[in-house]
């Protein structure tokens, strides 16, 4: 399916481990959220495997929900305090399309897990970057409004949005460069990989000489955007998870891998027919990007996209290992650890191009 909405017929019954305690969250929610009436069904999207998110129906209202996920986790894991403080700064003192935050509950004992409430926005969310359900002649204006919400995203002063302490104010892909490569040289049981090797090798000494610091999506792609139902415009960008200070083009170039990758986990651009698709080029994404954020070009380009590919192949590789430990056994988990090879290689090979 290439494109869902975001109402009932993107959900099902809550799932097994997955349940929430209904009369505790309408006491809550009686409490804390303005207006809030009940009686309350809940439902659960069929994404959010990292946050599971669920939506929540009144007779008079909507609402969505966001959860960590029970169990132990890592203290910074799923950090849902993270997703609304961003959220709730941006919807507040910018014009990045957000959903509104309502409440934030870091007391256990109600849900088991912290989570927090906003409300539903009512959209389109496409799957498929071809959008195979969008006449060919309005294709190029969904590009164009995915891409101006990524750079208004980057034009937000952070101290201006209450945001200058959400992350380090410098030094991010050397930071991430060092994480990802300890990461992937203690997980001995994911094995080796030689083109993680070279690249391991290799980034730390080819950084870009400026890098910006500007708040960072971390994950920005098609299926994390609501576009309004009947128009090209994003009315909300979803699952801030990921979100930091960073460095603005790293995060365009991961959205930029759209073009780049073959099909993997998702359908992709790479190897298709742009100009009968009515899709615009990689080349003028950029330049739209460029005019958008004030700048002339960005010659590191084939370095941010091999830092992204490195970086993804990094996560499969962690998943590799979980599989090879018996900790992840799902259809899906081994499909991500078989493809640690193919993105490590595609990321040397692009590193390649970068240093030519």
């Amino acid at each position: 399916m290439s494109t869902d909405t975001t109402g009932e017929s993107s959900t099902t019954p809550m799932r097994p481990g997955m349940e929430l305690d209904v009369g505790r969250l309408d006491a809550f929610l009686r409490e804390h959220v303005a207006g809030y009436r009940g009686p309350l069904e809940v439902r659960q999207f069929k994404g959010g495997q990292s946050n599971p998110t669920y939506l929540l129906l009144t007779p008079e209202r909507r609402y969505v929900l966001r959860r960590k996920p029970p169990g132990r986790l890592l203290a910074s894991a799923h950090a849902v305090d993270r997703e609304y403080r961003v959220m709730t700064a941006l919807a507040a003192h910018t014009e990045v399309p957000v959903a509104r935050t309502l409440a934030l509950c870091t007391d256990d004992s109600v849900l088991g897990t912290w989570f927090y409430v906003m409300e539903h926005v009512e959209g389109r969310i496409f799957w498929d970057p071809s959008l195979p359900d969008v006449p060919a002649a309005e294709r190029a204006l969904y590009f164009d409004a995915l891409n101006s919400a990524l750079a208004a995203l980057h034009r937000v002063d952070p101290e201006r949005a209450g945001l200058s302490d959400f992350g380090p104010s410098g030094g991010y892909l050397a930071r991430q460069i060092a994480r990802w490569s300890k990461q992937y040289a203690e997980d001995e049981a994911a094995g080796r990989i030689p083109a993680m090797e070279r690249l391991i090798e290799w980034l730390p000494v080819h950084l870009p000489r400026e890098q910006a610091v500007t708040i960072t999506h971390g994950d920005f792609r098609f299926d994390n955007v609501i576009f309004d139902p009947r128009e090209p415009r994003v009315r909300a960008i979803l699952d801030w998870e990921l979100s930091t200070l960073g460095d603005p083009l790293a995060d365009f170039a991961y959205h930029l891998l759209m073009y780049r990758l073959p099909t993997l986990t998702r359908p992709t651009l790479r190897d298709r027919d742009l100009a009968t698709l009515g899709i615009p080029s990689e080349s003028e994404y950029v330049a739209q990007y460029c005019r958008r954020t004030g700048r002339d070009g960005i010659p590191d380009l084939d370095y941010y996209l091999a830092f992204c590919m490195f970086r993804l192949a990094g996560i499969f590789h962690g998943i590799r290992g979980r599989v090879a430990r018996g900790n992840a056994v799902s259809a899906q988990a081994r499909e991500y650890a078989r493809l640690a090879d193919t993105v490590a290689e595609a990321a040397w090979a692009q590193a390649q191009r970068a240093g030519a």
